[in-house]
């Protein structure tokens, strides 16, 4: 079993920033990717931003210069930084993970979820 556990959501007024954190534990070999999706309501879940353990990263057009990731593979965390918010960034992010397991097992996981909210 992996578990994700995100942290760092919340409110924040437009043009804030917010940085989110997902870290991932278990008996884990290697994650080849770690990524963020979101889904507001009454939309589809979509990806916002990945990074595989190679380094090469990609964004969603929609907040392509506002948003980075970033990944610890030392600590198996990664890292979103969302600057200049916008109303329609306000959704649940989810952190996800594909990787394989000390046992051999492949895995993809997903975290619990974490609230943003961009509102003045």
């Amino acid at each position: 079993q992996v578990q994700l556990v995100e942290s760092g959501g919340g409110l924040v007024q437009p043009g804030g920033s917010l940085t989110l954190s997902c870290a991932a534990s278990g008996s884990i070999l290697s994650i080849y990717i770690m990524g963020w999706f979101r889904q507001a309501p009454g939309k589809q879940r979509e990806l916002v931003a990945s990074m595989p353990s190679g380094g090469m990263t990609n964004y969603a057009d929609s907040v392509k210069g506002r948003f980075s990731i970033s990944r610890d593979n030392a600590k198996n965390t990664v890292y979103l930084q969302m600057n200049n918010l916008r109303p329609e960034d306000t959704a649940v992010y989810y952190c996800n993970a594909v990787g394989v397991t000390k046992s051999a097992q492949n895995f993809r996981s997903w975290g619990q979820g974490t609230q943003v909210t961009v509102s003045s």
